[in-house]
């Protein structure tokens, strides 16, 4: 009967270090603060478009708007909501 070897799934050579104690390149230095600030446009484009695609559907619901209420009003409401949010990910 043979005898059934068991596998580890090791790489490297058992024992020691395989490579010398330097600096491995890992190492990721912090980002200045002036870096991780947003310019003071961002959260006044976050705002703008978030406000005024909220806006956009209360007035469509009210009948506040020419030919209101349409379908094209929501849809214009939620873009401005949805561009809010996309400038709201650039927010730092």
């Amino acid at each position: 009967m043979a005898r059934r070897t068991k596998e580890t799934g090791r790489v490297t050579p058992k024992g020691g270090r395989t490579a010398p104690s330097t600096v491995s390149g890992r190492y990721t230095p912090p980002i200045p603060d002036e870096y991780r600030s947003s310019p003071w446009w961002v959260p006044a484009l976050v705002l703008t478009f978030m406000g005024i695609g909220v806006i956009v559907i209360i007035l469509n619901y009210l009948t506040l708007l020419p030919a209101s209420p349409t379908n094209w009003y929501l849809l214009g409401g939620l873009v401005g909501v949805i561009a809010g949010f996309v400038a709201a990910t650039r927010w730092r």
